[in-house]
């Protein structure tokens, strides 16, 4: 009997992955446990493994294909076996073309009955929020989701591929791009990146975003790794960065400061007892932000532990979805590229993020005499709607002093 391959679930907030290559063609033998496939979400790439042996007897999407998750994208079985394309499969719409006029399509075919109506709409939370953001009908939408549900990307494209008005299609007609673009190749947007342009762009344009910016005595800190790094072999510190040292700090700060550990989506404002706290890792793919759980109650060890194993994963392109999902506070380090100070843009439904600049040389007043002081500088970017700038400001000012006394804010 054939067996389906089907696009597995990723994390709890995938809906659909894109098949990158296929690595076995129609007729190929495979074995079980070997790879098939390799999908991307919008997070991180993973590989999908044969549920069985035999041969590839059809695949049902090709390489670029945006494919809702639990939907059979392949048979395996034996040579000369009758298949059959799966119902699931063969009922489901073609994703959504942003080259044609999605309102039109909407327009000339009527809502499903048994899905479509108020009391009942098959649509997923996601799809939900956003239709509502960003004021859309839920009901006239067709969804490509499994059996038909609306998912997020039915509701973007409904946003997206709007009908031009009369002048805008005489101009978009007779429009010759300039000579210049003959010198450029355009490169694909990869579903990382788009995520990334979308989500910027809503944080920008949904948040009241005010940045605050200090600096701290980075003497202790900077000793103090200097010790770390020269400890013995044994103990199993030499590895700990500054960074480490510095989300360890701001984990415990935070639990002071809880409403800047919080979240704010579809007017509801949640305040966390645990700290997730996210750190920005840049990666080959673009910027991904893995999130170190209950932060809180993690030695200095145990962090940094944790921090490498997710930096790899992401570097890797293996991280799970699930260990990007559910941070309640952001941390994004430039410091190690020689940045100063800059503007950290919130990663919502987040209602703050730091942003960590470059260790130097500052002049400050120490008993009447001028000398030169390490400091590291903090920018804390929150949104106005929910936090007021001096909630924001006696946080900075307490994780400025938990800085400059780290070695003591570890052992304990």
């Amino acid at each position: 009997m054939a067996t389906a391959v089907v696009m597995p679930q990723q994390g709890n907030t995938v809906e659909t992955c894109t098949i990158v290559e296929w690595l076995k063609n129609r007729g190929e033998s495979v074995k079980s446990g070997e790879v098939l496939c390799i999908v991307e979400t919008d997070k991180a790439v993973f590989e999908i493994e044969a549920p069985a042996e035999g041969l590839m007897l059809d695949r049902y999407f090709d390489v670029g294909a945006d494919v809702p998750i639990l939907t059979t994208i392949a048979v395996i079985g034996e040579q000369g076996e009758n298949i059959i394309q799966p119902e699931s499969t063969a009922s489901l719409p073609p994703p959504p073309d942003k080259t044609k006029n999605r309102q039109l399509e909407i327009d000339r075919t009527p809502p499903r009955a048994d899905i479509h109506n108020d009391a009942r709409l098959f649509i997923s939370p996601r799809a939900r929020n956003t239709a509502q953001r960003l004021d859309k009908k839920p009901q006239l939408l067709i969804g490509s989701g499994p059996l038909g549900r609306i998912i997020e990307r039915d509701v973007l494209a409904a946003a997206d591929d709007q009908q031009p008005t009369a002048a805008e299609h005489s101009f978009s007609s007779t429009r010759i791009e300039p000579t210049w673009y003959r010198e450029a190749d355009e490169l694909p947007m990869t579903n990382i990146r788009r995520v990334i342009a979308e989500r910027m762009l809503r944080s920008l344009q949904n948040t009241a975003q005010l940045t605050l910016q200090t600096c701290a005595d980075a003497t202790a800190l900077v000793a103090f790794r200097q010790k770390l790094k020269s400890s013995p072999q044994s103990f199993g510190l030499t590895s700990i960065t500054i960074n480490d040292l510095l989300l360890c700090a701001v984990s415990r700060t935070l639990l002071q400061h809880p409403l800047l550990n919080s979240t704010f989506q579809n007017d509801r404002f949640w305040l966390f007892r645990k700290v997730h706290l996210g750190f920005a890792v840049d990666t080959p793919r673009g910027l991904m932000v893995p999130i170190l759980k209950n932060a809180q109650d993690k030695n200095l060890k145990t962090i940094s532990l944790e921090a490498k194993r997710l930096i790899v994963a992401c570097l890797e392109s293996r991280i799970s979805p699930d260990d990007l999902n559910g941070g309640t506070f952001t941390v994004t380090n430039l410091g190690s590229l020689g940045v100063e100070t800059f503007t950290p843009v919130l990663n919502p439904p987040q209602s703050a993020t730091l942003g960590i600049g470059s260790i130097k040389l500052a002049p400050v007043e120490v008993d009447g005499q001028v000398q030169f002081q390490k400091q590291i500088s903090l920018s804390l970017t929150i949104d106005h709607q929910i936090i007021d700038g001096a909630t924001g400001a006696h946080f900075l000012q307490e994780l400025a002093q938990a800085i400059a006394a780290i070695d003591l804010l570890v052992a304990f």
